[in-house]
């Protein structure tokens, strides 16, 4: 593959480039007003010009695609750390709970205490994350350097149907609070604002620069724990910070966006046959594909029941199960 075959920094360009024609192309397709490609552009151009197509592309496109990128890196480098810490070719936020326990967490706030605003939902969905996290890795025995795939998908997957259940509760006993909550959860970019721009894109910042540094340490964890621990590594450090990461990283992208999964067990599996198995190339990689992934499907979400909308979730989904199915039937659990 031609891809494979150019230096790190040249993949990083071509895939930041394609991130950039997916970004321009979801700025004017399937919009109930025709807005053209030429359009985006000079409204892109000229910010203050007073037109309804300057209106669809800065107000409503340009934040929905800035967001979906930075949705889409947060949980391809957290599905990056996840499969680094476990050592689990399964792991992701999806599947080992946190996607349902960071929803669970925002669910309950914005049910219970709906005032709390953006970051009150973040935090929620930071701690409910945690929580099932941390049930998740205690039950499959991963905190004392198990290496029972099997086990930490099963307890992945008994955590994630607890937390959904508890979810389908709360929004059953909030009833009107709750009525927002439901299109949250199928996970949508429908409601992406500029407000929601400004409250993620410094965690983002934080989360991401975060997983380029435990990199180097991810790299020597795939030796084993005691050969990493041998170089230097302290585990304890390096698995705590990569869960603390991971927490942030999702919870704000759950928070801001609703419960997207598969991006974290997708991507990883294809930035390593891009990019190899060095972290520090493939977490990057990783970054900007989940970006792709996710900006692209919003595009195809607008299309499929024009001019009405599909959740951006519903199509990930939709390429995620299969994928995961396969990777089981690959893999003995």
């Amino acid at each position: 593959m031609i891809f494979t075959r150019l230096p790190f920094i040249g993949q990083c360009l071509l895939l930041l480039l394609f991130l950039l024609v997916c970004g321009w192309i979801s700025l004017f397709s399937w919009s109930v007003i025709a807005v053209t490609p030429m359009d985006a552009l000079h409204a892109l151009y000229k910010m203050n010009e007073d037109s309804i197509a300057q209106h669809i592309v800065h107000d409503l496109r340009l934040p929905r695609v800035l967001i979906g990128i930075m949705v889409g890196a947060n949980l391809a480098a957290a599905g990056v750390i996840m499969q680094g810490l476990t050592q689990n070719p399964l792991a992701s936020p999806s599947v080992l709970g946190i996607n349902a326990g960071a929803a669970l967490g925002m669910a309950t706030v914005s049910s219970i205490a709906p005032w709390f605003g953006l970051l009150g939902t973040s935090v929620a969905a930071m701690l409910g994350g945690g929580i099932a996290w941390a049930l998740v890795m205690l039950l499959g025995n991963a905190w004392r350097g198990g290496n029972e795939h099997g086990r930490l998908v099963l307890a992945g997957v008994a955590i994630s149907a607890l937390c959904a259940a508890l979810t389908k509760a709360v929004i059953i006993i909030a009833e009107d609070q709750a009525a927002g909550v439901l299109t949250w959860l199928a996970g949508s970019l429908t409601d992406a604002r500029w407000q929601t721009f400004d409250a993620l894109w410094p965690v983002c910042i934080i989360g991401l620069l975060g997983a380029l540094f435990i990199a180097p340490s991810l790299n020597l964890l795939q030796l084993g724990d005691d050969n990493a621990r041998n170089l230097g590594v302290s585990l304890i450090w390096v698995k705590l910070g990569g869960s603390f990461l991971v927490l942030l990283l999702v919870g704000s992208a759950i928070s801001s966006v609703g419960a997207i999964g598969f991006v974290g067990l997708l991507i990883p599996h294809m930035a390593r046959m891009l990019a190899g198995q060095d972290h520090r190339k493939f977490l990057p990689v990783a970054m900007i594909l989940g970006a792709c992934l996710v900006v692209l499907s919003d595009t195809v979400s607008r299309a499929i029941i024009y001019p009405a909308e599909t959740p951006a979730g519903a199509i990930l989904a939709l390429i995620g199960a299969p994928f995961f199915i396969y990777l089981v039937r690959k893999r003995t659990l």
